[in-house]
């Protein structure tokens, strides 16, 4: 039997993004400013959030409240509520379901258990 080296496998190194945007996927032009953590980000604009940060090498949205376990997207769609972070002072924002605009505050890693409430 012939080995194959598996194409969903990457040897690539960590830090470097697991997610990268295709230039013709979106219809938008240009890009904009975000602030995330407190460190500017030059996103392409008409993108989600989550996409942006996915792309932008992001890999902890939220903590699980349980064991403190870093968590990330899963559906893209809005159902799984894994992409929860805070956008201007707005806790528990799901990522995937916003647009990125200009001067958006974003800070992620939050538990849902902090303070700012339960997301449910």
């Amino acid at each position: 039997m012939e080995s194959r080296e598996n194409p969903n496998q990457s040897s690539a190194n960590a830090s470097e993004p697991i997610w990268r945007r295709l230039e013709a996927s979106t219809g938008a032009r240009g890009t904009v400013t975000v602030t995330v953590d407190g460190q500017p980000q030059c996103v392409p604009a008409g993108i989600t959030l989550a996409t942006a940060l996915l792309c932008s090498g992001a890999r902890t949205f939220q903590r699980n409240p349980a064991g403190n376990d870093p968590r990330a997207p899963y559906c893209m769609m809005g159902a799984c509520f894994e992409c929860l972070v805070d956008v201007d002072g707005e806790v528990h924002t799901q990522s995937c379901m916003v647009v990125v605009r200009e001067g958006m505050n974003v800070r992620t890693g939050r538990s849902v258990t902090e303070p700012g409430g339960d997301p449910a």
